[in-house]
């Protein structure tokens, strides 16, 4: 199953690639912006459960939908450009196993623990 979603990820991303190549902007783009979602654990700086809200809103894949999708029926290419970095970067932190935060800790996540288990563990 493991094997599974992460291809479902795989198809994502290149979606989210293909979508980028057809937008008015040079390549460079997508590689810039690609680490701009993760601003988001700035929330972090305010406690645990802002944080993982900060990160969720950020990294769900909705918003990246609704972005994009929002950008595509308004003609705004900024929007649209939006949501593919937000779906890109989503899909590809899925892919490496990083997944949507608990509010106990940003190593907790829909997907499992990341990172080194506490001694004891």
């Amino acid at each position: 199953m493991k094997t599974v979603l992460k291809l479902e990820e795989l198809a994502q991303l290149l979606v989210a690639t293909l979508i980028f190549a057809q937008l008015p902007y040079a390549w460079w783009w997508l590689p810039a912006l690609f680490l701009a979602p993760d601003l988001s654990m700035l929330g972090y700086l305010a406690g645990p459960r802002m944080g993982a809200f900060c990160y969720n809103l950020l990294h769900h894949k909705a918003l990246a939908l609704l972005a994009g999708l929002a950008g595509w029926l308004l003609g705004q290419p900024l929007l649209l450009l939006a949501g593919t970095v937000l779906l890109f970067h989503a899909a590809f932190d899925r892919l490496l196993g990083y997944g949507l935060k608990h509010s106990t800790g940003f190593q907790y996540t829909h997907l499992g623990h990341v990172g080194r288990q506490p001694a004891g563990a």
